[in-house]
């Protein structure tokens, strides 16, 4: 698998929550940071997402926005 993005981070499903259109997948990185995407429910059942199992979150994005109170 060879992607063009350059921020491809390897984790373990912790849960997933399927909706009528989208599911939130939470991805539990090394050292316990969570991680929370949301993608099509078609997606997720091609993926076969279910707690435990090893993925990968691939982000390529022109922007990144940060803010603080």
């Amino acid at each position: 698998m060879k992607f063009s993005a350059r921020n491809v981070i390897r984790g373990k499903v912790k849960n997933v929550s399927p909706g009528a259109v989208n599911t939130e997948v939470v991805m539990e990185l090394p050292g316990g940071t969570e991680l929370v995407s949301v993608i099509t429910k078609t997606s997720a059942d091609a993926l076969g997402l279910s707690p435990g199992k090893e993925v990968y979150a691939v982000i390529k994005a022109s922007n990144v926005i940060i803010a603080v109170d």
